[in-house]
């Protein structure tokens, strides 16, 4: 045996007593750099011990929760609480379980919706006003914090799914683009899925829909947007059943419903035909009585007499009668076709046997009734500018129209009155019943053991998500995605439930949307409706007893200076430790530091973006500014559109037709059009808009956004230009009637295309570009 033989029998044997050294070594625990783990670790799995986290549950049995948020609708309208508008659906939820009739809310719709979502009081939550009229101030600047949870995000704690279906309208605007930030989307809030809408309005018939993160192209669409959330609701409620049956679900559906424009399916129209011929006067004093005999209003109650801006019904001509006649009819249908489409949720709750387990709150109105539509009420904005003479006689042109997918309405203010009955004033006036006081059903079979009770304890929308969470039977968690959670600031009205003596938790509550604001304590009330553009110091506050006063009709200031005093002390103490200073009754309503771009002097856009939200995208409204779309035309039978914003109601296209380059301006129905002198040519072009504001106009339209303020010193007020090439091939002067918002109300802002409805007749939608667009470039002078 040589020595290298020797040698590896050696080493070989070392080795192996080795390796049985480390084969029977005791079992040891390897330490995991996981706190979370607690299982155990060894070096094989025979040694290991398995751990899994504890899946989150929800209460044994715990219900299904739906919360239905009505838009823009005033006491007085459902016949839930007396109105003459027919809403079967919430009658029976309401005759099957409560009916509380001192709600409140706080008097326009995103600061209702935060503090509905949070259980905190909206300028608490950063949202005194709208998203696109924010500010840089805690309170104004619409970024809901997250250490004050929404009741999605709360729920999820407790192994439910979430879905938010309809008008969502609580996302900074500049957020809501395909670039995020989205964590204060719905689906960054807690909401499993969401599809609805980011503004606080939507055709009803081209809606600017989304799914979760992405645009929802719906069309051609044939539904009703209510439908349209309805059968989302149902899809996603039998996804839910079908997959995790045991799992609970909580479902917020906000409808479109009745904010504008009113648009509805005309079988529910022609329903109402006639019933409103005798007036809003006539409506008053019906609905007045019926909600008396009904028990949500006190016995004591007083009508308040007649809005000074509102004529009487018996002044008007025959003309204005009809036309004013089938507003109403229109928006009572618009109510109705709602509660329709909420029946379908209900009874498909009921087919597969979920109903019984599910607590459904319904809140008729985010706030009292729209006083938008001014006197003679909208259709278009051309017509609304109109001396009322001429207005009426368009209105009755536009008869049977009203209602349609052609026109953008909202009712008369002697409507939205009466739709407020018993109440003074309306949404907006954050001072009056009549903006803040609306209907609340609370259904629910397992806990309810009355049926068809009354409950006037003081209650405000901050007290649904506590109340909620009793029910269900569980707490806010302390911690939520690592933010230590702040106290709710509502009161929940669990106990009220089966005990309709139970004193109100919720003694004091204050009010503020621009300026107009309140405080309710113990049954008193001190208001100012502040007019904007006056000096704060010079409001006059007035003071009720709603013990006894219930409509706000005899003001105690004068007799009561020290109970007054106590109020306005209390009114700033809560307005401190809420956020509601400052005080600005003219909040900057959109314009370009709310857009994506923010102040951007040049903003290219490429072919295959997502339809933009007009509100968040490219800005037109108060600069001169030009647009060129960088194209190859490929043929000159090339054809589409370039570049669109807004819809068949006011907006913006550049787009290919008949060989020519064409621009139509559309201001509501007065659509003007440029179009080229020359023909397109094949190869690479550049097609260019260009408004240019003459003189100093675009001063006054940044600090007015007034046409007629304009018009009034000036014959007209810019010119048009469309260049090819940046060879001019057209040219206009601008009017004033043509000095508006565009693309300010409804639909989106488009590369390539026109989705939803069409800025002009002069093509469908979409009407791609059929030539290769390269880009499109705004730029502001």
């Amino acid at each position: 045996m040589n020595i290298q033989s020797i040698f590896f029998k050696k080493n070989f044997f070392l080795l192996a007593i080795l390796i049985s050294c480390v084969t029977y070594l005791p079992a040891q625990t390897i330490q995991v750099n996981n706190e979370e783990f607690k299982g155990r670790i060894g070096k094989t799995a025979k040694e290991s011990q398995e751990w899994w986290p504890e899946k989150k549950r929800a209460p044994k049995d715990a219900p299904n929760i739906v919360w239905i948020l009505i838009d823009d609708c005033g006491f007085g309208t459902s016949s839930a609480f007396g109105g003459l508008a027919e809403t079967p659906t919430f009658d029976s939820l309401a005759n099957n379980g409560l009916r509380y009739t001192n709600f409140h809310t706080t008097a326009i719709c995103s600061p209702t919706r935060a503090a509905l979502l949070t259980g905190r009081n909206h300028h608490s939550v950063h949202m005194g006003y709208f998203p696109v009229a924010a500010t840089g101030f805690p309170g104004y600047d619409a970024r809901m914090p997250f250490d004050k949870a929404t009741i999605a995000e709360i729920l999820h704690e407790y192994n439910y799914n979430t879905y938010a279906v309809g008008k969502w309208h609580v996302t900074p605007t500049e957020e809501v683009s395909p670039a995020g930030p989205f964590d204060r989307w719905p689906t960054g809030r807690g909401f499993d899925h969401f599809f609805g809408w980011h503004l606080g309005h939507t055709d009803q018939y081209h809606p600017n829909l989304y799914e979760d993160l992405n645009v929802a192209d719906v069309e051609p669409n044939k539904k009703h947007v209510s439908a349209l959330l309805a059968d989302k609701a149902i899809k996603y409620i039998a996804n839910q059943k079908s997959v995790a049956p045991d799992k609970p679900f909580f479902l917020y559906f906000a409808t479109g419903a009745i904010h504008a424009p009113h648009q509805v399916d005309k079988p529910f129209i022609d329903a109402y035909k006639g019933k409103f011929d005798d007036g809003w006067d006539d409506y008053r004093e019906k609905v007045f009585e019926r909600q008396k005999k009904l028990g949500v209003i006190p016995a004591n109650a007083v009508l308040p007499p007649r809005n000074p801006e509102v004529p009487a019904w018996s002044s008007l001509t025959a003309n204005e009668k009809k036309v004013y006649a089938r507003f109403m009819e229109v928006y009572a249908a618009f109510l109705t076709q709602a509660d329709y489409e909420v029946g379908r949720i209900i009874n498909y709750l009921k087919e597969i046997d979920q109903l019984d387990n599910t607590a459904i709150f319904v809140m008729i109105g985010d706030n009292g009734a729209s006083k938008g539509g001014t006197k003679e009420g909208t259709v278009t904005r051309h017509i609304s500018s109109l001396p009322h003479d001429e207005q009426i006689r368009e209105l009755l042109k536009n008869y049977d129209k009203l209602g349609t997918e052609f026109l953008d309405p909202d009712v008369p203010i002697g409507w939205a009155q009466a739709c407020d009955v018993p109440f003074k004033y309306w949404k907006a006036d954050a001072n009056s019943e009549g903006g803040t006081h609306n209907p609340l059903i609370i259904f629910y079979p397992k806990g309810i053991t009355e049926k068809g009770g009354i409950r006037t304890q003081y209650s405000h929308v901050i007290d649904i998500l506590p109340t909620t969470l009793d029910l269900i039977g569980v707490k806010s968690p302390d911690t939520i995605k690592g933010y230590v959670q702040k106290p709710f600031e509502g009161y929940s009205l669990f106990k009220s439930f089966n005990n309709k003596n139970e004193p109100s938790e919720h003694t004091i509550q204050y009010y503020e949307i621009a300026g107009k604001r309140a405080i309710y304590k113990d049954g008193w009330k001190a208001e100012v409706y502040h007019k904007s553009g006056t000096d704060f110091n010079t409001d006059k506050w007035e003071l009720y007893n709603l013990n006894d006063d219930y409509t706000e009709l005899n003001d105690l200031a004068f007799k009561e200076p020290a109970r007054l005093k106590e109020m306005q002390d209390a009114f700033d103490s809560e307005a401190i430790k809420y956020n509601v200073y400052p005080l600005n009754d003219k909040p900057p309503y959109a314009g370009r530091r709310h857009s994506i771009y923010d102040t951007a002097s040049r903003i290219v856009l490429y072919p295959g973006v997502d339809q933009l939200l007009c509100f968040s995208g490219p800005q037109f409204q108060t600069t001169s500014f030009k647009i060129t779309a960088d194209a190859d035309i490929t043929s000159i039978k090339n054809e589409g559109v370039l570049f669109s914003t807004g819809s068949e109601f006011d907006g913006l296209s550049l787009f290919i037709k008949d060989g020519k380059f064409q621009v139509a301006h559309n201001t509501g129905d007065n659509i003007k059009y440029l179009e080229s002198s020359e023909k397109i040519s094949a190869g690479k072009n550049q097609f260019s808009f260009e408004l240019n504001y003459t003189g100093d106009n675009e001063k006054k339209v940044a600090a007015h956004n007034s046409a007629q303020s304009i018009a009034s010193q000036d014959p007209y007020a810019g010119i048009e230009s469309i260049y090819i090439n940046n060879k001019k091939v057209g040219e206009r002067k601008i009017t004033k009637s043509e000095i508006k918002y565009i693309g300010f109300y409804l639909d989106g802002i488009d590369v390539g295309q026109d989705l939803n409805s069409p800025v002009c007749p002069r093509y469908e939608t979409p009407f791609k570009f059929t030539g290769k667009l390269n880009k499109v470039v705004v730029e502001y002078k």
